[in-house]
């Protein structure tokens, strides 16, 4: 009946607390029997609003309604590209399983009607992604400031679709707003240590837009490989690249940038320095310093060269290109990990560092690092920095967003928002780290706020992002390794900081995990033995098989 569906799709609600009316925790014996059913019993679509990212409000269920046969999207405002295109993208989400029967369950919805305030489609630090959804017959509506607080609310209007056997579509009659807790919600991917072809961003992107993820931190090059192809400087990838297929040219990259903007999704990338380089150094040997051993070269080359010019010359050069390629506002220029050995063993470097008086090389890294930011900002670029850059003392922009990816990431955030920097969060999600058994609720229970800061420290902490080192990933595994263990981080990122059952999370992450295979995204089982419904559409076609 409507009434016992009704009932059933505002459990999630009632769970979590989110309405005042739904007051109360379950008892330790039916969150035991909630998880046992969950990892026994099929896991299938149903009607308690298995929605991931947890909206920030939701109103009580009313009732339900069913999408009509000729149920359409509709912009009420003015036309836009992102819209349109987004429009054709989730009619087949939703109806997934085929048009939809005549014979309707519940009241026909025929429109959702979505009202964008502003036509501006800036993308940035700043995008507002807040949005509000009645779903009602005949006419549902979507409202939001920008377009791509829109798409949050398609993907939230496309969680709540049901399908039945029937194919009927069906959804609760319910009101949602909301928007995300933190602006910079990022997955980090590595593309030097195994290269990803183009294809595999496809999907990757498309998984996070499902998550309302909407940053990509693209870090491109690094020691082992350079894929980036510069215009300017193009033995980097002639020499750097592991082979001439192994390579992103400017085409590429504008076709990624293009599919990230089109779900809402900003593409920041990453080139580390003045460690990290040795892949540079294979186009341009000048880049990089000659190392010693007992006074004389040993043949061995690190990091860039901090005294030599040329060095500088050639970033000016270099990031002038790369402010003309990818157009969001920030850049991540990396500067982790830099091992001073061959500074220190390099009469010329030693020279220049006693002639400035300065009694460690971590002086000389800040050298570095002053006039590589002055450079960075003289292309127009806003920087983000791994924390060892803030660590050192380097005089930074205050616009600049110290990454935190070490452990002891409580007190470094501490220590960067008392400073006044904005403040990302990664250290605690390095997904790359495999082991058996589950491991998204460790992920999940993260909270990027319990360093115990002030209302103005915590308000200096803009988000965090998964990260996702490629030593042992590339095309085959990066999305079920991925997935849905970024989910665990996306929620924790957009949802409210209150938004923390296990129980509840255990059962929603579980349908949606189901509902990534139903969109052709390979995420692996999350917690022990279960199935979906459909299963995943594994396909195979042999060599010999023409």
């Amino acid at each position: 009946s409507t009434q016992s569906r009704s009932s059933a799709a505002s459990d999630v609600y009632k769970r979590q607390g989110i309405n005042a009316e739904y007051g109360g925790k379950m008892k330790q014996s039916h969150i035991f029997l909630l998880f046992f059913a969950v990892c026994l019993l099929p896991i299938t679509f149903s009607a308690n609003l298995n929605l991931w990212p947890l909206p920030a409000n939701v109103g009580s269920v009313t009732g339900d309604v069913s999408l009509a046969n000729t149920f359409i999207f509709r912009a009420t405002n003015f036309q836009s590209g992102i819209l349109t295109r987004a429009f054709t993208r989730y009619r087949a989400l939703v109806f997934y399983q085929g048009p939809p029967s005549n014979d309707l369950a519940f009241p026909p919805v025929v429109t959702l009607d979505v009202a964008v305030a502003s036509n501006d489609e800036t993308l940035g630090e700043n995008t507002d992604e807040s949005y509000t959804l009645d779903i009602a017959s005949p006419v549902s509506t979507l409202k939001s400031k920008t377009v791509y607080g829109a798409l949050r609310g398609l993907e939230t209007f496309s969680q709540l679709v049901v399908v039945s056997s029937t194919k009927s579509y069906d959804l609760p009659q319910v009101s949602i707003n909301d928007a995300p807790r933190f602006p910079f919600r990022g997955t980090m991917i590595d593309t030097s240590r195994h290269f990803l072809p183009l294809d595999v961003f496809f999907p990757l992107l498309d998984a996070m837009a499902y998550d309302k993820f909407n940053v990509l931190h693209w870090h491109l090059v690094d020691d082992q490989s350079f894929p980036y192809v510069s215009t300017v400087f193009p033995e980097l990838s002639n020499k750097g690249a592991y082979s001439p297929t192994h390579i992103y040219s400017r085409s590429d990259i504008q076709v990624v940038i293009n599919y990230a903007r089109d779900r809402g999704i900003r593409v920041i990338p990453e080139f580390d320095t003045p460690g990290h380089t040795l892949s540079w150094g294979l186009g341009y040997p000048e880049l990089l310093t000659p190392c010693y051993t007992n006074g004389k070269p040993n043949g061995q080359k690190y990091a860039f060269n901090p005294i030599n010019n040329y060095t500088y010359d050639f970033m000016t050069k270099f990031w002038a290109e790369v402010a003309q390629v990818f157009p969001d506002a920030y850049v991540h220029v990396g500067g982790d990990e830099v091992d001073f050995s061959c500074w220190q063993s390099n009469p010329e470097i030693q020279a220049f560092v006693a002639k400035n008086g300065w009694k460690s090389y971590s002086l000389l890294e800040q050298y570095y690092e002053r006039k590589l930011l002055d450079i960075v900002a003289a292309a127009g670029k806003s920087y983000i920095i791994w924390e060892d850059v803030f660590d050192n003392g380097v005089v930074i922009q205050p616009n600049t967003v110290v990454d935190v990816w070490r452990s002891g990431w409580q007190k470094t955030l501490g220590k960067s928002t008392a400073a006044g920097y904005k403040s990302i969060l990664s250290a605690p999600w390095y997904l790359n780290y495999i082991g058996y058994g589950e491991d998204w609720n460790f992920y999940y229970a993260i909270e990027p706020l319990s360093f115990n800061g002030t209302d103005a420290q915590n308000k200096l902490v803009v988000g965090g992002e998964c990260t996702f080192w490629a030593e042992f990933i590339d095309a085959t595994n990066l999305i079920p390794r991925a997935w849905p263990r970024a989910s665990a981080v996306a929620e924790r990122l957009w949802s409210p900081r209150y938004v923390t059952n296990i129980a509840d999370a255990t059962e929603r992450i579980h349908a949606h995990r189901c509902r990534f295979l139903t969109r052709n995204i390979p995420a692996e089982p999350p917690s022990g033995p279960s199935f979906c419904e459909p299963e995943w559409k594994y396909t195979y076609s042999p060599p010999w098989v023409q």
